[in-house]
């Protein structure tokens, strides 16, 4: 059922969070096996073969990007601050990535060894590779048991590539039941413990994207996912730059073409909130849970955009289902296309990423820059 309003719920639902169509879903399961849901990371850049930083092209199956990090780090006797991702990838699929390493790891590296990790090639490059640093990722999914056909998942896919996706946050940034956000609210309100402060930041990370997934929500169920309002601040697709919203009328056509699209604020010391019109819709995903922007004071604050398109998009027709393939930029979550093709369940199991804030190979990124860990 298409809830009527956001839910205020701090643990995570995909059913809380309004869809983009009310259109018939395929249902199926996901990720049967990890080879069902395979993630290949698109690199910003890729490495020129020369420079003092080994590049290692990586596939694991099985592992988090953390972990194989921090067995890099024990088996090659390197620091984390060493050792370099661009993108953060759950254990439950197939992926490949690159990763950094000093140079001198080199001669070690023969000795490396973790069960389902592979390293596909070796290269050098002259930095230090950084998180952020890719365009996206390139997902194939095997949805099986689906009791939709492959035409109708074809048809969604098509309408999702004209209208674009919801960008919302997925159940990663939340914690099992919520329990991230829950203490981020603490920290957020001076009632927490916790003195790491990586992991504090982290758990007010979780807090700013359950503010921008409900100003999300919210533009949805009024018709506003597609359009501007006066006070937005408005992206343009081609170029990344972003600028405030005077005309909503005309802004809104070019919104309408897939030109531009919306922003919402994760909120911070270094990014003003939003004005006029599309202000008060802020306010009013902040006021859900009595916060206010100077709550945010201890972050830096970005700005997320509320629409992405999918690119190379398609569905090959299986036996008991299908397999969509397609690419998304970086910081957004595959699963937001997922639910809205199947309608289910699409989420494994959530990993717990507050404590993984404390470990390699970074303090994890600003939510702008989270990449789908899945």
């Amino acid at each position: 059922m298409t809830p009527s309003l956001p839910s205020t719920s701090l643990s995570f639902t995909w059913a809380d969070l309004r869809p983009l169509t009310d259109t018939p879903r395929t249902g199926g399961v996901l990720r049967t096996v990890p080879a069902d849901f395979q993630v290949d990371e698109v690199p910003l850049y890729l490495p020129s073969g020369e420079g003092e930083h080994l590049y290692l092209h990586v596939r694991k199956t099985g592992h988090t990007t953390a972990h194989v990090l921090r067995e890099l780090g024990l088996q090659l006797g390197l620091r984390p601050q060493d050792i370099g991702a661009a993108g953060l990838k759950d254990r439950h699929a197939v992926t490949t990535q690159w990763l950094s390493l000093p140079g001198k790891a080199e001669r070690r590296l023969s000795g490396f060894s973790l069960p389902d990790v592979e390293i596909l090639q070796v290269s050098r490059h002259a930095n230090r590779l950084g998180m952020g640093h890719l365009k996206g990722n390139r997902f194939t999914v095997r949805v099986r048991g689906a009791e939709g056909t492959a035409a109708l998942a074809q048809t969604t896919l098509d309408e999702l590539t004209r209208l674009g996706i919801p960008n919302y946050f997925g159940p990663q940034r939340f914690g099992l039941g919520g329990l991230n956000a829950e203490e981020g609210l603490r920290v957020l309100r001076g009632e927490s413990r916790l003195r790491d402060p990586a992991v504090r930041r982290f758990l007010v990370s979780s807090v700013q994207s359950l503010i921008f997934n409900r100003f999300l929500a919210l533009r949805l169920d009024r018709g506003l996912f597609a359009a501007l309002l006066s006070g937005d601040m408005a992206k343009k697709h081609d170029t990344g730059g972003v600028f405030e919203v005077q005309d909503a009328a005309a802004e809104s056509l070019r919104a309408a073409r897939g030109e531009v699209s919306a922003t919402g604020t994760l909120f911070g010391r270094k990014v003003k909130p939003l004005t006029q019109d599309a202000g008060a819709l802020e306010h009013e995903a902040l006021d859900a849970w009595g916060l206010t922007p100077a709550a945010f004071s201890s972050r830096k604050g970005d700005r997320r955009i509320v629409r992405i398109f999918a690119e190379d998009a398609a569905v090959t027709p299986e036996e008991d289902g299908y397999t969509v393939t397609f690419s998304l930029p970086r910081g957004s979550f595959a699963t937001s296309l997922l639910r809205e093709l199947t309608g289910t369940d699409v989420d494994g199991p959530v990993e717990p990423a507050a404590e993984e804030a404390a470990g390699f190979p970074d303090p994890l990124p600003d939510p702008a820059l989270s990449q789908e860990d899945l």
